[in-house]
């Protein structure tokens, strides 16, 4: 109910006029929720059948929904979905539980919309090829939470008593069965996603703990993760909680902390990304928790726009002394003093670094890497190979010109 009479501040506010009536039953599933008179559909209970979200409707989240064990949500292209406004326990997010799955195949004439109910984007905006909110600027965040997949491959957690095969993700109450993840199938599926834009979340769920853009926490190989763009979220753009899952074509702009975090030794892969105008660590990349360690993740092929006019990034690359990740062929340019590649020898983990270029001065290299320079990393103007940008083209980023480097 706190929720609702947030809801009801925020459009009030804006001069809209609310009213809330039933939903008509139809074959989507939305007989349990509430409409209003904007025409969004109100989602206000967990889905625990094999559901679909079609794009002629703006379904709202009236709270933590969780897409439960055995069920599949099934969000067509072009599609908008908005969280209600709230903080701690009341953060909305859609969270996708272990043995769960999440269909949501976008395109990049229709990609898949996750919002604040302050955004006045619709279905209109979208169908007319306009990605960009109408209202919102790209560096308003924490409106709501954000999107959380779990499943059922390994993670490296421990507590007191020694090792865990599961743990609760960060975000979730203890009490919510729904964010226990991890596991022991590295191939498990949560589904797809793809061309999904993730933007204005993170809210507030602690003291200095926000809900990341996309949590991926113990999500396994068989889940496809492309084309995937989160903007001006409170926290991370992506966070990995161990797992075993691939992501292709990754976009990062303008987040409130870490672009890509990484821990509980994931061993996935990144491949093809930008990370742009972070407030945080452009990378902020941990070992494992426990005593396994599965063995270096990778993250390949990108670009790190590090400062703007009115936004600098914390550091360039940030790992532990028992992080264990391999680089390759990544571009770093618009590059402030002091910004460092904060350790480039480890006691534990092993960290490689090839055809990794900073946009500095052959003179100024060492400035920005903290210890003896390896091999792999280098001075220049250019990716050391090229980097496929132009998937990218779909994005608000892309649009709003962020991307030009």
């Amino acid at each position: 109910m706190k929720n609702r009479f947030m809801l009801l501040s925020l459009l009030f506010g804006f001069g809209m006029a609310v009213s809330f009536t039933s939903c008509d039953d139809d074959d989507n599933n939305d007989d349990n929720n509430n409409t209003i008179d904007t025409g969004n559909v109100v989602v206000t209970e967990n889905i625990t059948e094999n559901t679909t979200w079609t794009s002629d409707k703006v379904y709202q989240l009236g709270g933590r929904i969780s897409v439960e064990a055995g069920a599949t949500l099934t969000i067509e292209p072009g599609t908008i979905i908005k969280g209600e406004a709230g903080t701690g326990a009341n953060a909305t997010a859609l969270v996708v539980a272990r043995d769960a799955k999440l269909m949501a195949e976008g395109t990049a004439d229709a990609p898949i919309i996750f919002t604040s109910v302050a955004d006045e984007i619709s279905p209109a905006d979208v169908a007319a090829g306009d990605f960009a909110s109408p209202n919102l600027e790209p560096n308003v965040n924490g409106l709501w939470g954000g999107l959380i997949v779990l499943g059922n491959a390994r993670i490296s957690a421990s507590n007191d008593a020694g090792d865990l095969t599961e743990v609760q993700i960060e975000g979730i109450p203890t009490s919510d069965p729904n964010g226990l993840y991890g596991g022991s199938d590295d191939e498990d599926n949560s589904g797809v996603l793809k061309y999904i834009s993730i933007r204005h979340g993170g809210s507030n769920i602690g003291s200095g703990n926000e809900i990341n853009g996309l949590t991926l926490g113990g999500v396994g190989s068989g889940t496809v993760v492309e084309n995937i763009e989160v903007v001006s979220n409170q926290d991370d753009g992506i966070e990995w909680f161990g797992g075993t899952v691939n992501v292709t074509n990754a976009l990062i702009w303008n987040v409130g902390d870490d672009g890509m975090d990484a821990d509980q030794s994931w061993t996935g892969t990144l491949d093809n990304f930008m990370v742009i105008t972070v407030a945080g660590h452009s990378f902020e990349l941990d070992g494992p928790e426990g005593s396994s360690d599965f063995g270096p993740y990778i993250m390949k092929n990108g670009i790190v726009i590090a400062n703007s006019e009115d936004r600098s990034s914390e550091d360039l690359i940030n790992t532990d002394d028992n992080t264990s990740v391999s680089f390759d062929n990544i571009f770093i340019t618009a590059i402030a003093e002091g910004q460092q590649i904060n350790r480039v020898t480890h006691d534990v983990g092993v960290v490689s670094f090839e055809n990794i270029v900073l946009d500095v001065n052959e003179a100024d290299l060492a400035s920005h890497v903290n210890g003896e320079i390896p091999a792999g990393i280098t001075a220049g103007t250019a990716p050391a190979t090229a980097i496929n940008t132009s998937v990218f083209g779909w994005t608000w980023a892309a649009n709003a010109g962020a991307t030009s480097f």
